[in-house]
């Protein structure tokens, strides 16, 4: 029933959503984790492939690669390059070790082994001045977003090779301007570090963007200054995204119709593309559609809905759902559980060993924030209802405990030992004795640089600043 369903659904709106995506969009989607000469990074495979997921998911090509080598790094940008010609948005993501060496930034192939400044500027590193100059050159908007602000692995050796001749090796990203119509956005500031957080998760700057850039109706710019302020909040201050605009006219990676004043659908604006319609006739097929495939596990169930319907009324709660699934909990521990007590992998849970706990109202909130922090996503209600039972039964389940949904005394000890990316800035406050006026707050953050830091309930960030005189810079 649900694959015949999601047949009809898409030949319904086949003619709709092609005429929908009349805009050319291609993106270059990389992360580079499995260095082979400095220590791994684990998270940029996955912040890449969660962004890729967010760019289809808007109607972009994307040009995509994990762990790539030089060669093979260079061979995406070639492919990328003709491909951007004459597009109408062109977007150029990567994460991973980027480096700064007399005020020139360069990208790093999991391969590189840089000894000296020669090393930098003609072998092993990338030119992102160069690269962005020779595959955006051709697109109408360009929009670049580095995550690449960590720490110089190479800079002790380039240092130590320069001899007489003196070189600039810096921390994080130089500065950079942007031409006409390019926007670029870095993790933090020039010359600083991004924060990392829990292996297994997103950086933070990666997760604020899988958040915001793709909202329906959000123009780019306005996406920016979330990021800007969701990245502060989630780091207690201590990460706040740069970046440089030039753009000439408003760029929306995922439209929404306005209205006019008499309430009557206007036009999109030029440079984007306009939402498919849906007729009266088909709604009831939507949702049909969308009850088949809510409470699926798997990413083709969802993006086939996200296909045949691309502006949706259920279209935001289908990329949640990706993003949960794209960016949850890695299939093994990777270590979180060492100095955990070896009882806690056995010893059963249930109601009543939960009840022994004696939780109050105010520590059940924190094990949901803690949850959510750690990427199990649940509302901070301070009931444990049939929603966080399921998302403890997930934690359990991956961490290796016995999964009931329940806690007991160990893994309560276990979870308040494990660090997270600031617990309460990451699920969504639904607190029914509060009349229902619960805060939204955003996703977990984590995987950026080298620091972690504990969740503890830090105060949240407000929007911070205009975005010319705030996320970005002055021309």
């Amino acid at each position: 029933m649900r694959l015949a369903i999601i047949a009809l659904s898409l030949f319904a709106l086949a003619v709709g959503s092609t005429a929908a995506r009349a805009d050319r969009r291609i993106a270059f989607v990389v992360g580079n984790g499995a260095y082979k000469n400095v220590t791994p990074l684990p998270n940029p495979p996955e912040d890449a492939k969660a962004m890729a997921g967010v760019l289809r998911n808007v109607g972009f090509e994307v040009v995509e690669g994990s762990n790539l080598t030089r060669d093979a790094m260079t061979s995406k940008l070639l492919e990328f390059g003709k491909k951007s010609q004459g597009a109408d948005i062109a977007v150029f993501y990567y994460a991973g070790h980027g480096i700064a060496v007399d005020g020139t930034n360069y990208l790093l192939p999991v391969d590189a082994d840089i000894k000296s400044e020669m090393d930098v500027k003609l072998g092993s590193a990338i030119n992102v001045d160069l690269t962005l100059d020779q595959t955006l050159s051709g697109a109408k908007v360009k929009l670049v977003f580095l995550d690449a602000c960590r720490d110089n692995p190479f800079a002790a050796k380039i240092k130590a090779n320069a001899g007489t001749r003196g070189v600039s090796v810096q921390q994080g990203l130089a500065e950079m301007k942007s031409g006409e119509g390019t926007l670029i956005a870095f993790a933090t500031g020039p010359g600083q570090t991004a924060l990392d957080g829990p292996e297994g998760t997103h950086s933070p700057f990666t997760r604020a963007l899988i958040d915001n850039v793709a909202k329906p109706g959000l123009e780019i710019q306005q996406a920016m200054t979330e990021v800007r302020a969701e990245v502060n909040e989630q780091t207690n201050k201590g990460q706040l995204p740069w970046g440089h605009t030039n753009l000439i006219g408003t760029v929306y990676l995922n439209p929404a119709a306005p209205t006019t004043a008499a309430g009557d659908a206007a036009p999109p604006a030029a440079s984007a593309p306009a939402p498919a319609s849906v007729k009266p006739e088909t709604a009831d097929v939507e949702l049909e559609f969308w009850r088949s495939v809510k409470g699926s596990n798997k990413q083709e169930e969802l993006n086939a809905y996200l296909a045949a319907y691309p502006n949706g009324q259920f279209k935001s709660l289908a990329l949640a759902r990706l993003a949960e699934l794209q960016s949850g909990p890695s299939t093994t521990t990777r270590n979180l559980t060492a100095g955990v007590d070896p009882a806690t992998f056995t010893e059963d849970s249930n109601q009543l060993t939960e009840d022994q706990i004696g939780l109050d109202k105010g520590q059940r909130r924190d094990v949901q924030r803690r949850l959510t922090g750690l990427g199990f996503d649940t509302k901070v209600t301070g009931k444990f209802d049939d929603d966080t039972r399921t998302v403890m039964k997930r934690w359990q389940a991956a961490r290796g405990y016995p999964a009931s949904g329940y806690l007991n005394k160990l893994q309560h000890k276990a979870l308040l030992g494990e660090i997270v990316a600031t617990a309460d800035a990451s699920a969504a406050d639904d607190d029914s004795d509060s009349g229902g006026r619960g805060s939204r707050r955003h996703h977990r953050g984590g995987g950026g640089g080298r620091h972690t830091y504990h969740g503890g309930g830090g105060p949240p960030g407000g929007l911070i600043g205009g975005m010319m005189g705030g996320f970005f810079g002055h021309r």
